[in-house]
C-alpha cells in the first residue's frame, strides 16, 4: 500500500503539524505512541482494517514525531501542548461526531484531550494502566537517559536494553533533542480528573504488557469505561488480530437508548 499523502495545520502557537487521513465515514482520531508516527497505525496496527469498515481514519503525527514540527526550543513544548495539538486538529477539520484513539503516549494524550474538554462520541485509551496516566512527566522515564545519551554522543552498553531503546529510535528516524522536550510536555491526569470523564471509553492492553498491568484499574477509575484485554506485550500488542477486533466492536456497537453513539 502506498502511504496516504501528508495534509498539515499550525497549532495554536503557529507550528505546522501534519496528518494523514484513510478511509470514508464518521471520522476517526488514532494518536500514535512515543517515538512513533501516525504511520504505525497503518504499517502495522488496525488503520486499514477500520478504514474497510466504514471509518475516516485521521493519523497525525505528533510534535516532535514523524513529518510534523520538531523544534528543539523547550517553548515550543508547554505542559499539554501534545493536547493542545490534538483539540487544534479536531477544531481545524470541523469534527462533530467523531471518535478519538490512541495507544501508549497516544492514549494518555486522548485522556487529557478528554480532561480538557474534547467531546467524541466514543474513546479509545490502548497500551496504558492508571499508574502511568496518574504519574506522567516524571523523569524517571527510562527513554530520558537514553535520549540524553544520543543527544550527547555517550555510548551505550551493547545488547542492553537502553541500546535496544536507542536503535529503535535511530531506526524510526527520531530527533532526541525534539523527544526531550516532548517528555517535558508530558501531564499527569490525576483520579479525580478521570472520574470526570463520561466518555464511553474502551481501554485494552496486552495480556503480557508488565509496564501497565493496572489497565483494568485505569478502567475501573473512568466512568463510561469497560476494559478488554488483548494477546501481546506493550508492542505485539498493537499489531494483534484481537486488538482490531476489539476496537471495531467496540466503535460499531449499537448506542442504548439515551447514550451517545
Amino acid at each position: 500500500m502506498i502511504d496516504p499523502p501528508a495534509h498539515r495545520f499550525r497549532g495554536d502557537d503557529g507550528w505546522e503539524l501534519a496528518y494523514r487521513e484513510i478511509g470514508e465515514g464518521r471520522p476517526l482520531v488514532l494518536l500514535h505512541g512515543f517515538t512513533s508516527s501516525g504511520l504505525l497505525w497503518l504499517h502495522q496496527g488496525p488503520a486499514a482494517t477500520l478504514a474497510e469498515h466504514g471509518f475516516r481514519v485521521i493519523l497525525p503525527d505528533l510534535r516532535g514525531h514523524g513529518d510534523s514540527a520538531r523544534p528543539h526550543d523547550p517553548a515550543a513544548y508547554p505542559p499539554d501542548v501534545l493536547a493542545d495539538d490534538g483539540l487544534a486538529l479536531v477544531e481545524r477539520l470541523g469534527l462533530g461526531d467523531y471518535a478519538l484513539g490512541g495507544y501508549s503516549l497516544g492514549g494518555r494524550v486522548v485522556l487529557r484531550m478528554l480532561a480538557r474538554g474534547a467531546h467524541p462520541a466514543h474513546a479509545v485509551v490502548a497500551g496504558q494502566g492508571l499508574g502511568a496516566v496518574t504519574r506522567a512527566g516524571k523523569r524517571a522515564s527510562p527513554y530520558r537517559a537514553v535520549l540524553t545519551a544520543l543527544v550527547d554522543d555517550v555510548p551505550l552498553e551493547p545488547g542492553s536494553p537502553e541500546a535496544e531503546i536507542a536503535y529503535w529510535i535511530t531506526q524510526l528516524g527520531g530527533d532526541p533533542r525534539a523527544l526531550l522536550r516532548v517528555l517535558d510536555a508530558d501531564v499527569p491526569t490525576s483520579r479525580a480528573a478521570l472520574s470526570r470523564i463520561t466518555t464511553p471509553t474502551l481501554v485494552t492492553a496486552g495480556d503480557q504488557d508488565g509496564g501497565h498491568t493496572d489497565a483494568d484499574a485505569l478502567a475501573a477509575a473512568l466512568p463510561g469505561a469497560r476494559f478488554d484485554h488483548v494477546p501481546g506485550d506493550h508492542f505485539t500488542a498493537f499489531t494483534s488480530p484481537e486488538f482490531a477486533t476489539a476496537v471495531l466492536a467496540f466503535l460499531t456497537r449499537p448506542s442504548r437508548p439515551g447514550q451517545r453513539r
